[in-house]
């Protein structure tokens, strides 16, 4: 056992390295390390200090909680700036996530691995548009049918022209005018690579694209004007005083920041060409089987045209290759300067109702020092009282933060029916995070005050 015991008849001794033994008749010397002992009289007093500390929460909270029933009125004005704060805060991330949401759907949604070739790149400066504007050209026909031709891999590639000055475009038919018609020429592939779906009829083929044919493919809008219970299809209507027949009807495809999408005529573009424009500017969509090849037809593409139009090495791109990324890059810098701009009012409003919530614990504290007295005198500890007070304060704040939240989902809800709103799950949790953290952070001075009260001096204070 590393040593000896004194004496063979001992009922008990104490040996060195720390061991205790024992002497029992038939059994010899009984040994047993005293660190042991010590050891769990050291882990009870923390369990206790466990059970303590919750116990201190426990009540902390119901005193809190009875204190702010207690001044209602005195509550909700003090909670006012936090309740501000966090249904501002709320409030703009819903819009800012529902707009997210809505320019992915109807805006940046080019379709399933797509990418447009335009006259201009989408995502740029004011100044770096003056540029391109004197710099690039428009796409033609002829730059079309050359991708078409040259480029290889892609699933699809079309191309569409637009009539400028919408508001002038009409479409008439038997007494009744649609007036703001958007006009487009669209290749026979458009309607394979966007989100456009035939609802009725068909769409553009390749034979009404070389015979250059005056058929058309129309929304649901001139639907519902000329031919409420009326089959459309084959019946003849005037865009812009010309006459076309009518092959299919999209379905349906709702509004656009208040803007219907479902006013549109798409002709052949060879046809476009012939009644309405000579020599229109074209965007070209290409789409690519896969996203790992988007990339790598999106340089071929670039290589392809830098090579038509003869571009020196040096010089930047006479034309613009876009993506959904491209819009969403440009959309996220735009909110994230909203979204600063927010967190600065916010901060503003954080910090006045903190300093009002500080106020009024001090204020707290000075009235109930003499049951501060009688609490230390019955055994309270500065802890305690640090807690009480540190729990009411941040439960005060929490409270104002929960008001504020239900206050902005009830914002929220109204601003979705006039425009769009999502309420996040991430804005719920830092508007109630923030109003805990800014309770807890300014109780902090009012809390250790009535935790340093002498208990006699405050049991000398008058109730």
């Amino acid at each position: 056992m590393g040593a000896s015991a004194r004496g063979p008849t001992a009922l008990g001794c104490k040996v060195a390295d720390g061991w205790s033994c024992a002497y029992k008749k038939g059994e010899g010397l009984l040994a047993e390390p005293i660190q042991t002992q010590a050891l769990l009289r050291r882990v009870r007093p923390k369990a206790v200090r466990r059970v303590g500390i919750w116990v201190t929460s426990r009540e902390g909270f119901w005193i809190a909680f009875e204190a702010l029933r207690a001044h209602k009125l005195r509550s909700f004005l003090t909670l006012l700036g936090v309740v501000i704060a966090t249904t501002t805060l709320i409030v703009v991330m819903s819009i800012i996530n529902g707009m997210n949401l809505y320019i992915a759907d109807h805006i940046a949604n080019l379709g399933a691995n797509v990418f447009i070739v335009d006259q201009f790149q989408w995502a740029q400066s004011y100044e770096e548009w003056l540029k391109a504007r004197r710099r690039n050209q428009p796409i033609r026909i002829e730059d079309f049918d050359f991708l078409r031709d040259n480029l290889q891999g892609y699933k699809n590639i079309g191309a569409q022209a637009w009539l400028p000055g919408r508001v002038n475009n009409e479409v008439r038919y038997k007494g009744k005018t649609v007036y703001e018609v958007r006009i487009t020429g669209e290749t026979p592939d458009m309607i394979d690579i966007g989100e456009m779906k035939v609802g009725i009829g068909r769409y553009i083929n390749d034979g009404d694209y070389a015979h250059e044919s005056m058929v058309c493919f129309v929304g649901q809008d001139l639907v519902n004007a000329f031919f409420p219970n009326v089959d459309p299809l084959g019946k003849d209507i005037q865009v812009n005083g010309i006459p076309f027949r009518i092959i299919g009807i999209a379905e349906k495809l709702g509004s656009m920041f208040g803007q219907s999408q479902d006013n549109f005529v798409q002709v052949p573009l060879t046809a476009f060409q012939k009644v309405f424009s000579n020599r229109p500017s074209l965007s070209v969509s290409v789409q690519a089987a896969n996203s790992q090849q988007m990339a790598v037809l999106e340089d071929e593409t670039r290589a392809l045209m830098r090579a038509r139009r003869h571009t020196p090495y040096r010089e930047d791109d006479t034309f613009g290759i876009n993506a959904s990324e491209t819009i969403m890059d440009s959309w996220h810098q735009l909110t994230a300067s909203v979204f600063a701009v927010t967190i600065g009012i916010v901060a503003v409003f954080m910090v006045v109702g903190g300093i009002v919530i500080m106020n009024i614990m001090l204020a707290s504290v000075t009235e109930r020092t003499h049951e501060i007295g009688i609490r230390k005198s019955l055994g309270a500890r500065r802890r305690d009282i640090l807690m009480q007070f540190l729990v009411e304060s941040a439960l005060m704040a929490g409270t104002g933060g929960v008001i504020g939240i239900f206050l902005a989902m009830a914002i929220s809800k109204i601003v979705d029916i006039f425009f769009t709103s999502s309420v996040p799950l991430s804005a719920v949790l830092v508007g109630l995070i923030l109003s805990t953290a800014i309770g807890l952070f300014f109780g902090i001075y009012p809390a250790s005050k009535a935790a340093r009260l002498d208990p006699i001096e405050a049991l000398r204070t008058e109730a």
